[in-house]
């Protein structure tokens, strides 16, 4: 069994919520002030024990979060985060589990300072640790945009995936360079009174740096991980409603590859559907007319499906959408205006899925994507354009977000260096 027909979206009624979170943090609190009484070596076995049950419970709190959102809403922001996040706190219960073995050992390996401050650097070295994957994945994301321009030309949203790809190593090598510049001691060198006159500073400004690329590293983990998740999904065969998601057509106005490769996506769904259940969907093809084009997207796609087999009445024009909010807002229309408890399932590329059923929740429409493939030049380039498409929403919650990481990364580092 696949893993799609493993995991249902829209099967949870119920926001799921990471108040356990917040509550495990208040506990962990009161439990390091219970421990201040006691000898600093018993001191640092229970709090880097502490530290390292706390990460890892935090980390199956967002785990069992991302699977939860997914079955509430899987086109949703908190899937990103939660999954990027939770490789980081998988990763600090590993450096606090070690550090606890260690002092049960007998060796402390750090005194409390030093524990503050691996905190405090843990963003400086989880890039560290993740380099070989940055690394690789910018070289992926260069020849592939190499491909795409050979083959596509030369054009500004072509280069994205160049510009992502310059932007994880600069920024990975400047924080890094940074470090050694200013003088940043590594977590395991306690710093004597010379390194503490103005290194509080230096220090805060490279590790501010590090946690601003580590939330940039969290999200494009995390969105690839949901990108992948969505484009592999396959709704069940109960639809009312196959939504088919319009892009450009020839001069001629039949549908391009790229948009042929959707509406076979939607038509084998049909067949599959039919042959099951003896279901017959409704075709509703959505996308408007540009100003170079012959005719809509809509009754490029129509026709196209009239020679495979589709009778007329099977089929629902939405011509006036120019772009992704407004096919999903339009098409709800059409829909609802039929049946408003229909079950409803869009098809796209499949770099695309996950960003366009965002614009179906968007419109308080629930319905399941299904992408179509791609060249392999042309997915990561266009996965990227999504990424900075996703990034640019919801800035309130990524603010409140980041503010918070930042503000925790100063504390530590204004403590670690009193």
């Amino acid at each position: 069994m696949s893993f799609s027909r493993r995991l249902r979206f829209d099967t949870r009624m119920k926001k799921p919520k990471l108040y356990n979170i917040a509550a495990l943090t208040v506990l962990m609190a009161v439990l390091f002030v219970c421990l201040s009484g006691l000898p600093e070596l018993t001191r640092l076995k229970w709090a880097n024990t502490a530290l390292a049950l706390y990460f890892a419970l935090t980390a199956l709190l967002l785990i069992r979060g991302v699977f939860q959102q997914m079955q509430y809403n899987p086109y949703s922001y908190n899937t990103i985060i939660y999954t990027g996040f939770a490789l980081f706190c998988l990763y600090l219960m590993g450096v606090h589990g070690f550090a606890s073995l260690q002092c049960f050992k007998g060796d402390a390996g750090m005194s409390e300072r030093q524990m503050v401050q691996t905190l405090a650097n843990s963003a400086r070295a989880y890039m560290r640790l993740t380099s070989p994957f940055l690394y690789t994945f910018s070289a992926a994301l260069f020849v592939s945009n190499i491909s795409l321009i050979r083959h596509e030309g030369r054009r500004f949203v072509n280069i994205l995936g160049i510009i992502l790809a310059f932007l994880l190593v600069a920024g990975a090598l400047g924080v890094l360079w940074l470090s050694k510049l200013m003088g940043m001691p590594d977590a395991a060198v306690s710093p004597g009174a010379d390194w503490m006159r103005g290194l509080r500073a230096r220090a805060l400004f490279v590790n501010l740096a590090s946690v601003l690329y580590l939330y940039f590293e969290c999200m494009i983990i995390g969105a690839i991980v949901a990108d992948v998740i969505a484009a592999l999904y396959e709704p069940e065969h109960d639809k009312d409603f196959l939504i088919v998601l319009g892009c450009r057509i020839k001069k001629d106005g039949t549908p391009t590859n790229l948009l042929k490769g959707r509406v076979d996506l939607a038509l084998r769904f049909y067949r599959e559907q039919l042959k099951e259940t003896g279901k017959e969907a409704v075709f509703v093809c959505s996308g408007g007319k540009g100003n170079d084009e012959v005719c809509s997207e809509a009754a490029s796609m129509a026709a196209y499906l009239k020679t495979q087999g589709i009778r007329g009445e099977q089929i629902i024009l939405e011509d006036q959408s120019t772009n992704t909010a407004e096919n999903m807002k339009f098409s709800k229309e059409k829909i609802f205006a039929v049946n408003q408890a229909a079950k409803i399932a869009f098809f796209t590329t499949n770099y695309h899925v996950f960003r366009a059923g965002l614009k179906s929740r968007r419109v308080k429409m629930r319905s399941q994507g299904m992408g179509a493939d791609t060249k392999w030049y042309f997915w990561p380039n266009a996965a990227v354009r999504e990424f900075v498409g996703l990034i640019t929403e919801h800035r309130s919650k990524q603010g409140l977000i980041l503010l918070g990481l930042l503000t925790a990364c100063a504390a530590l580092t204004l403590l670690s260096y009193q």
